[in-house]
């Protein structure tokens, strides 16, 4: 995949539950894009998009030039001649999506991210909470299954709930039992579901809070297209939040983004490997990995909390 006649370049998001493929042309425009959902960080689930996303656009890999991939699974694809960070491809994603960005909320399967961006569109700060599931499209699912509900039907059914509920404990597997008990004690899943939402949008504001609130805010990730999960974020941040067409391909998108500088702009895309580089160590969180390089003087990694 480093013909260098080849005339367009791939981005792969390879996600703890879905994976999503971008293809751009050499003057970066959209040509194909598609999400395949096969389990958790599922080979297939990559091979499966790669493949949709090449049949949308009427090519081969041979007409691949450059392919970066992102994403937890982003170091097991042998297709990608590089790899950029989530926090790095989403905000370039969700920037080239809304220009004018300068907060990105991205909630995925497995973990919440929210980024600041400045006039460049470049990362200033971030905050995440990957070392649980609270709050993620996982928790979601979890939930959903608790209520019996189908997941995408959780969203339309918290919008019309009418008594004010609490999930006190966001833990996937304690909030679950909070459920079940309020169901026990006869409350209409309607109005639980609507407590669930409002838990998620509360433990969002805690990373918002880290970073600092700013505007426009845009929201990517599967979860951006739960109705009440968007809902209950305006209500706490008292703002419009602005959502993609496609808010699950902002990671991938960004990833192409990067696919697309390495052949147009090699001294930029160098640049822009440095400081994922440097990002991606600071995140680790290791004495061995933050070690390596310190991370850029205007970029501050923030995790959120665990919580068990």
């Amino acid at each position: 995949m480093k013909s260098s006649t080849a005339q367009y370049v791939m981005g792969i998001d390879f996600g703890s539950t879905t994976s999503k493929t971008v293809i751009l042309d050499r003057a970066g425009n959209m040509v194909a894009s598609a999400i395949a959902h096969k389990g958790s960080v599922s080979n297939d689930g990559a091979m499966v998009s790669m493949a949709e996303a090449l049949q949308q656009a009427g090519i081969t890999e041979a007409d691949i030039a450059r392919a970066v991939s992102t994403g937890y699974g982003r170091r097991m694809l042998d297709i990608a001649d590089k790899s950029y960070t989530e926090i790095t491809c989403h905000a370039r994603g969700a920037v080239h999506l809304v220009p004018d960005a300068r907060l990105v909320i991205d909630i995925g399967g497995q973990d919440s991210k929210v980024i600041a961006v400045d006039a460049n569109g470049l990362v200033s700060q971030f905050a995440m909470n990957d070392r649980c599931a609270a709050g993620t499209g996982k928790f979601l699912e979890a939930l959903a299954r608790a209520v019996q509900v189908p997941l995408e039907e959780m969203g339309p059914m918290a919008m019309t709930a009418v008594e004010h509920l609490s999930i006190s404990n966001m833990c996937a597997t304690f909030a679950e039992t909070e459920v079940v008990a309020l169901l026990a004690e006869g409350k209409r899943k309607h109005d639980v579901l609507g407590a669930v939402h409002a838990a998620i949008a509360s433990r969002t504001l805690g990373l918002i809070a880290r970073v600092g609130k700013r505007e426009p805010v845009v929201m990517t990730g599967g979860v951006a297209k739960n109705v009440a999960a968007v809902h209950h974020l305006e209500q706490v941040l008292g703002m419009k939040l602005r959502i993609p067409p496609d808010p699950q391909i902002a990671g991938a998108l960004g990833a192409a983004l990067f696919a697309l500088d390495e052949i147009t702009s090699p001294d930029h895309a160098d640049e822009e490997d440095r400081v994922d580089t440097e990002m991606a160590a600071a995140r680790c969180g290791t004495p061995t990995c933050t070690a390596k390089k310190p991370l850029p003087a205007n970029v501050h990694p923030l995790h959120g909390p665990a919580l068990h």
